[in-house]
């Protein structure tokens, strides 16, 4: 490819020095003709004869000088002829292939996607076509549909439950005292915190703050006091359910598992009805006066919860735990340097910061394509170690991510090994089902289809990601503009959150619940399922969140061999706008993410009425 140029250097060289000598042979030439004509003298011959040695002596050197130079070209032209023939010569994995200029960039260009495949790239041909639409893209990133909810039945709905409580206030004339402790990380333990607040009412028992449990995934010593304001929290509900930060003193030193009165979830069916935890937990409150939840996840169903306790639930969660003033400044440092500059502030801030909104605007600003304020996309890529190893999937990295997810699950899910021992699992009936959590690159394909360009500005949640940058590359050539809070905060700033990965954690669910659109890429996730929830429930029809639906995605993507990208484009638009339709709670499903439901949410018709 390099040879064009030398042998091209080559031919000005000579050219170059053809006209060097040139004119020194024709002067040469002219003395000698011109003395030849003054006369055979004997002046006239020995003039003649000095013209002639002098012309002999320079055309001599000039000679040399030309040899030298035609020796030079010549082995320019030797070594340009050798590198020629060894280009010929290069054998590449696919065969010998006669190299020419266009031959040698295809093999490049082969070479570079057998690279990028080694980096464990699942749907090049998806990818490729994804990079091209990203990059036309741009034309429409003004586009309303991709920044706005696309139903306005979803501005009908209005937050109730901060309206009611409950019809008789609570008496400390009741049946006991509970006690929780809650395992799990952030988002887990904030769902045991309200389903606590409904079982002590259900059971009209006295709660007690609840502790959470270290977790060795987790690694975080927080507790309720470091993540949440518990005077505000403990006024707030009040009227509801009687809350004490301690057990009297004379509870304090009974042992209660050897009393019987610890509940673990091995005694209390997941999401449980009302009627198990009366008939369960209410004889031994009223023998022992406490109760100790141990673990607690995800204990207490939904749709059997009557619509005053379900109340209970939202009042909670949407309105009475609030992340502590430390977390809210730095939260509130974090969306404003997302944003970029200085916004009206929305309801939803309102709530998650309160007073400790900043003020003042950070840094430069950024504005759009439509001369507005900034916007960005949060995307909560649920893909860390623990996600992907207990999924039992398979992502492409061969043997090597075989062997290093059995570990990590040996050590941490020991009892899951144990039932595998007796199950045959395939990954890829695991996938068609839609039970593998989404690639960054599956979850960049999806933000492509759906119409978002090249520059837009997207904020990832989420702790490390398994593959590191390796595995992030292919979103990244998607969207460059891909940021997490260390990027926005400094080390210093974040210092003070260093090692508590619950705190940390809170930082994701602010800049998530803040965002203008907000990407699941996990229907499983607690983070996803409950800043789904709060963006219903606090974004007045103004926070639209994208859900594709993972068993229909697997199966458009199957079919990558035969699909064009328009094609592609128009089957995922379909599935993630099916979830953008506004509708009351399905049966069965969480009110903490979908709180359009009695007792939560109140729906106003045109008339003025109101519902629920």
């Amino acid at each position: 490819m390099e040879t064009r140029p030398e042998r091209n250097g080559g031919a000005f060289l000579i050219d170059r020095a053809a006209e060097m000598d040139g004119p020194y042979v024709a002067v040469v030439g002219q003395t000698g003709g011109s003395e030849g004509r003054v006369g055979a003298t004997n002046i006239g011959r020995l003039r003649q004869g000095k013209a002639a040695r002098g012309g002999a002596n320079v055309t001599s050197w000039h000679l040399r000088v030309f040899a030298v130079v035609v020796g030079v070209m010549g082995c320019l032209l030797l070594a340009a002829s050798l590198v020629m023939s060894a280009l010929h010569q290069v054998q590449f994995r696919n065969g010998a292939i006669s190299v020419n200029f266009r031959g040698l960039q295809k093999e490049l260009k082969q070479n570079f996607v057998r690279k990028e495949q080694s980096e464990q790239i699942m749907h090049e041909r998806l990818l490729q076509m994804a990079t091209l639409a990203t990059s036309k893209n741009e034309s429409d990133s003004g586009n309303f549909a991709l920044w706005e909810e696309p139903y306005k039945q979803a501005s009908k709905w209005t937050p109730c439950a901060a309206k009611y409580t409950l019809e008789e206030e609570p008496s400390e004339n009741n049946n006991g005292f509970i006690l929780i402790s809650a395992n799990g990380g952030l988002n887990q333990q904030r769902v045991a915190v309200c389903n606590a607040v409904v079982v002590a009412a259900l059971l009209n028992a006295t709660l007690v703050l609840p502790r959470f449990l270290h977790s060795s995934v987790w690694k975080d010593k927080s507790q309720f006091g470091d993540i949440y304001q518990e005077d505000y929290f403990l006024n707030y509900m009040k009227n509801d359910v009687l809350i004490v930060k301690d057990l009297p003193h004379h509870l304090q030193s009974l042992d209660l598992e050897a009393i019987g009165s610890q509940i673990t979830d091995n005694d209390i069916s997941k999401e449980a009805e009302p009627s198990e935890f009366i008939r369960t937990a209410l004889p031994v409150l009223q023998t022992n006066g406490v109760v100790h939840f141990l673990g607690f996840g995800n204990r207490l169903g939904f749709d059997s919860v009557p619509a005053d306790l379900q109340r209970l639930r939202c009042r909670c969660n949407f309105h009475a735990l609030k992340f502590a003033p430390e977390i809210q400044k730095l939260g509130s440092l974090l969306v404003q340097r997302l944003r970029g500059v200085s916004a009206m502030q929305t309801e939803m801030d309102k709530q998650l910061f309160g007073s400790n909104m900043l003020d003042q605007p950070f840094g430069d600003k950024r504005t759009d394509n439509v001369g507005g304020p900034s916007r960005y996309l949060a995307l909560h890529m649920r893909f860390e170690m623990d996600m992907v190893a207990y999924s039992l999937c398979e992502f492409g990295g061969g043997d090597d991510e075989r062997r290093e997810l059995q570990a990590f699950r040996e050590t941490h899910f020991p009892a899951l090994v144990t039932r595998l021992r007796n199950t045959t699992v395939s990954p890829e009936d695991l996938r068609s089902q839609g039970r593998c959590p989404l690639t960054p690159e599956e979850a960049g394909l999806i933000l492509a289809a759906l119409g978002y360009d090249r520059g837009t500005f997207i904020y990832v949640a989420g702790s490390q990601i398994y593959g590191g940058a390796t595995r992030l590359r292919p979103l990244t050539r998607l969207y460059p503009n891909l940021v997490t809070k260390e990027d926005i905060l400094s080390s210093d700033e974040l210092a003070p959150l260093k090692n508590f990965s619950s705190r940390l954690a809170a930082l994701d669910f602010i800049a998530c619940a803040s965002s203008d659109v907000f990407a699941v890429t996990d229907s499983g996730s607690q983070l996803s399922s409950l800043v789904s929830g709060h963006r219903v429930y606090h974004g007045r029809g103004r926070a639209p969140t994208l859900h594709p639906n993972r068993k229909r995605y697997a199966q458009i993507l199957s079919e990558e061999g035969g699909i064009e990208w328009a094609g592609f484009q128009k089957r995922v638009r379909t599935m993630v706008d099916e979830y953008k339709r506004v509708r009351a709670r399905p049966r069965g499903r969480t009110v903490y993410r979908q709180p359009r439901t009695p007792g939560c949410m109140c729906r106003g018709d045109d008339d003025g009425s109101v519902d629920f």
